[in-house]
């Protein structure tokens, strides 16, 4: 079965390029969101398998909505993704619940291992 993934970022590009790799691994994407505000909306419509959110966002940031999401499902699992020079607040998502974190740009081999770390 087919595990579903939520993509949180409010690059166009960089969901544009997790879903490319996402879904040549056979991973099915249920949703997407540009902003922290939107992927707390969405959330509870949507019941991912895994979030994959950035931290630095508008209207609310990634550290925000993984706090409000794992509010609304403790069980929640969420991958933060970060820029280099994010490692403070990369680390601050860890300690508020995130299953783990990778960096941008993205490659493929270290994003699907994170992925499936978190999905077994």
């Amino acid at each position: 079965m087919k595990k579903n993934i939520f993509i949180v970022d409010d690059s166009a590009f960089m969901r544009m390029m997790l879903k490319d790799i996402l879904k040549r691994a056979e991973y099915e994407i249920v949703g997407e969101a540009e902003n922290g505000k939107a992927a707390v909306d969405l959330y509870s419509q949507l019941h991912p398998d895994l979030t994959l959110m950035d931290i630095t966002m508008p209207e609310k940031n990634g550290l925000q909505a993984l706090k409000e999401i794992r509010a609304l499902d403790p069980d929640a699992a969420v991958i933060m993704m970060a820029v280099q020079g994010e490692e403070n607040r990369a680390l601050m998502c860890k300690l508020a619940g995130a299953k783990g974190s990778i960096s941008k740009p993205f490659q493929q081999a270290p994003v699907l291992e994170a992925v499936k770390k978190v999905l077994r």
